[in-house]
């Protein structure tokens, strides 16, 4: 067996107090009482390498090109969310749109994508994750050909449809299929930092990828590059992913469904038309309103189906709350940073919006870095700590930019900061990766991701319009002070999201098994030790889902 472990022997005796205790062999360490051998029990606890000398475990190259071909997907889709933002004029110049009509070229995609992510994870655990990834890639690939090919706005919204609702059926199987095929420890720390890493980077290379590919060739190429993607994708895919058959598979809890996804809907729809109408529109509140009364029917109904879509124990489980919690701030603070920063470099120092994109590519090569480095400093310091240095670091690096000028002598300074706090972003988005599926039994791992990627796509949806909002607040004859307003508010925000992850969210203990004394049964003493599922401390096993 690779890494540490010890054998622990706690011998009670009717009290089940501990009297002495000894070390014996080279192999572990006894915990003794006063008792005869024959009620003793052995404590089996296997651990990883020690945070201060955990090292990713080298990946087999089946295992390299399975993550190849869902990182290639996931990066893909990640482009989606920005890579037409450049070309929307252009598009609706072409297609007839009303310049008032073009915002929907982007919310049809993350009203989609959002909104159904949670159905379609829990959806690849009932149905077969490979199956429905699958599926979305080729969703993506036909919904792509006739985005490319449209020439109506009505076809070119509905490819847009298409698209988001293949990344929410992409997305969380994706993630599943790479929790489940790599097992809690490095190898899976690894393939999520490279996951996160590439994704981070997509959000910022699409809105570059979409401006070369509209100013060189056409917009339509921003669809059909999907195209090529789907095809190499299907190509490899149904050779390479496997999954293990589900012995059970329990019936899809409809009411929940509905309710849960008409929720979202509303929700990013209402979060969506507030960057246009205004928090107090009618036509935002209104549908936040319908979204707060969904999820609280959809909670009641949970709490009563047998099978429930969420169990509402998983939900309270602190590990799968509080992680998600972070990674939707996680997203909220960084996408909004990108939108202030380019009203930034763009409306206050004049850069255009390719050499915009082009500056902002820095804070994309930070969350490579971050993406790389973040599996060392989880198997160092542990998911929680994770979170809590990269939010830390993240408000470290963002205050400065609350304080720029308006002369391009602050470039150099911006280029920094947004490298470090893409760095730290990132090892914050591994690490609550890391915790919100972590403990969660391979049945339930689509749903765990599906929860993942839908705080993703709301914070990415819901960070941009909230910032917004606050730097249009303070301008008056200029948009520098409304500017350094919003990204004070955004540096504060992270603390206080390192604030709440410290203090609420309880670390993992882990359950060891019971084994014999093996002064009784001396075969055990060779036994290979199994890893023991995690639990929240303060948590019993009945509240587990």
């Amino acid at each position: 067996m690779r890494g540490l472990y010890c054998h622990a022997a706690i011998l009670a005796d009717r009290d089940g107090r501990s009297l002495s205790s000894s070390v014996v062999g080279n192999r572990g360490f006894w915990l003794r009482t006063a008792g005869p051998p024959s009620v003793g029990h052995m404590l089996d606890i296997e651990t990883s390498p020690s945070p201060s000398s955990a090292v990713p475990e080298r990946l087999s190259s089946r295992q390299r090109v399975v993550l190849a071909v869902l990182l290639t997907a996931n990066f893909t889709l990640a482009v989606d969310f920005s890579i037409l933002n450049v070309a929307l004029p252009h598009i609706g110049r072409d297609l007839g749109f009303a310049t008032g009509d073009l915002q929907w070229i982007v919310t049809s995609f993350a009203l989609c994508a959002a909104g159904f992510t949670l159905l379609f994870g829990r959806v690849a655990d009932l149905f077969g994750r490979k199956r429905l990834f699958l599926l979305g890639i080729v969703l993506l690939g036909v919904s792509s050909l006739a985005g490319g090919l449209a020439q109506e706005p009505v076809l070119l919204l509905a490819a847009r449809v298409g698209q988001g609702i293949a990344t929410a059926m992409v997305t969380p199987a994706a993630l599943s299929l790479l929790t489940t095929m790599f097992g809690e420890g490095p190898a899976r720390s690894r393939a999520l930092g490279l996951n996160g890493a590439l994704m981070a980077a997509g959000f910022t290379i699409g809105a570059v990828l979409g401006g070369v590919l509209t100013g060189g060739v056409s917009w339509r190429w921003a669809f059909f590059i999907n195209v090529v993607v789907a095809i190499a994708v299907l190509l490899t895919a149904p050779f390479v992913l496997a999954e293990k058959p589900a012995e059970r598979r329990p019936r899809l809890d409809l009411p929940g469904a509905i309710t849960v996804t008409s929720g979202l809907v509303a929700l990013v729809y209402g979060i969506a038309t507030a960057g246009e109408a205004g928090w107090r529109s009618p036509a935002s509140w209104g549908p936040i309103t319908v979204a707060v009364v969904l999820f609280a029917i959809f909670w009641a109904v949970e709490s009563r189906v047998s099978e429930p879509l969420v169990a509402p124990a998983l939900l309270r489980r602190s590990n799968v709350a509080w992680g998600n919690i972070a990674g939707l701030l996680a997203f909220a603070t960084e996408t909004s940073l990108v939108f202030l920063l380019t009203l930034y470099l763009q409306e206050v120092l004049g850069h255009s919006a390719v050499g915009a994109g082009l500056i902002l590519a820095v804070l994309g090569a930070g969350t490579v870095a971050g993406g790389l480095l973040a599996p060392r400093v989880i198997g160092r310091t542990g998911s929680k700590t994770a979170i809590i240095v990269g939010f830390v670091v993240q408000a470290a690096a963002t205050i400065p930019l609350a304080f720029v000028g308006d002369d391009r002598g602050w470039l150099i300074a911006l280029l920094v900061v947004t490298f470090v706090g893409g760095v730290a972003n990132l090892v914050a988005i591994v690490g609550y990766t890391v915790t919100a599926t972590a403990g969660i039994p391979s049945e339930q791992q689509g749903l765990a991701t599906g929860l993942v990627t839908m705080s993703q796509q709301v914070g990415i949806t819901l960070g941009t319009p909230v910032m917004s909002a606050l730097a249009m607040s303070q301008v008056a004859s200029s948009l520098l002070p409304g500017l350094r307003f919003a990204i004070g508010v955004n540096a504060t925000l992270a603390i206080v999201t390192a604030l709440l992850v410290a203090t609420f969210l309880r670390s993992s203990t882990c359950r060891p098994v019971v084994r014999s004394d093996p002064r009784a049964h001396p075969d055990v003493e060779n036994d290979h030790l199994r890893a023991s599922p995690c639990h929240d401390k303060g948590r019993s096993d009945r509240n587990a889902p």
